[in-house]
């Protein structure tokens, strides 16, 4: 008998063992892809990051800057022919469609990672090619410029956001992709980390990141499109992170191919950027860079039509 209870004290420890241990490859692998791991409700952690969104909001200024995008017709042709661009939409499709092939093509390909390396250029090409050789994922800064670039080369206009939280302690900020939609006159958020997404509205029209920001505060539901495929309604993971990096956002002033690839700045003599970051009013934003860059509080501005 009291071997029987041994056994059995062996079986039961090991059970726990075997639970603790699952427990922490899951949070282990949640952090290593990105996720934020906090233990509140859904609905609890929700709702505090809206009331944040409730509590500060953007404002008109005069503050001076001019959003530009540099066209390149060279590289984008370079680019296009070496991911064979053509080959992913049909030629009479939406703006947004376009947009939503490629940033599938880019989810779908690159898995959300932290390598311990990191690639030497940044740009599309050399981006790719790091995936293919070196390790098959990055973050999403790396995903947001080679997406950008790769939209550009596809004859849209588009940028990439650095989308902050609140907490400058929170040292989980998100970047994404913008692109502009003429057929809308809009702006619309698109991410092609994190296996994918973008937002809508209840009838189904793109939303930017301003207009997500402002659901949020407001309590209106939108939808999430987790893998650019069915809607989720809003209690999905990426629906409350999204919550908690809209607080204030950084994007460059002039955009342009080889944005963050330096060697390939100084080849072709680009002039250093500044940024420009958009913070509620009474917001001071956590130190960004040593640059003179823009702070402004003017959201109608930010989100005007590009040049």
């Amino acid at each position: 008998m009291k071997k029987f209870l041994k056994y059995l004290l062996y079986i039961v420890v090991g059970i726990f063992a075997l639970i603790g241990i699952l427990v922490v490859g899951r949070l282990w692998y949640l952090y290593s892809h990105g996720y934020d791991i906090q233990i509140v409700s859904r609905e609890d952690q929700l709702a505090e990051r809206a009331e944040l969104l409730k509590q500060s909001s953007f404002s008109p200024d005069t503050v001076q800057y001019h959003f530009t995008v540099v066209q390149d017709s060279a590289r984008a042709q370079e680019i296009r022919e070496y991911f064979k661009l053509d080959t992913l939409y049909s030629p009479d499709v939406t703006t947004w469609e376009k947009a939503v092939a490629i940033s599938k093509f880019v989810a779908t390909n690159i898995p959300h990672g932290e390598p311990d390396s990191v690639p030497d250029h940044s740009n599309a090409i050399d981006l790719w090619k790091y995936t293919r050789e070196v390790n098959p994922s990055f973050n999403c800064r790396m995903h947001a410029i080679l997406n950008y670039e790769l939209l550009q080369a596809a004859g849209l206009t588009a940028r990439y956001v650095t989308c902050f939280p609140k907490d400058e302690n929170d040292q989980d900020c998100h970047v994404v992709n913008e692109v502009w939609l003429p057929e809308l006159g809009k702006w619309a958020f698109i991410d092609s980390d994190m296996d994918g997404h973008y937002c809508t509205d209840q009838n189904g029209t793109p939303l930017n990141l301003l207009e997500m920001r402002e659901k949020y505060a407001a309590g209106e539901q939108m939808l999430m499109y987790p893998e650019f495929k069915e809607a989720t309604a809003n209690n999905n993971y990426y629906y409350r992170y999204m919550a908690k990096n809209t607080y204030w956002f950084a994007c460059w002033e002039t955009l342009h191919f080889f944005q963050e690839d330096d060697l390939a700045a100084k080849v072709q003599n680009l002039e250093p950027q500044r940024l420009i970051l958009i913070v509620p009013e009474g917001f001071e934003q956590f130190a960004y860079s040593d640059r003179e860059d823009v702070t402004t509080t003017d959201a109608s501005r930010f989100w005007a039509s590009p040049q």
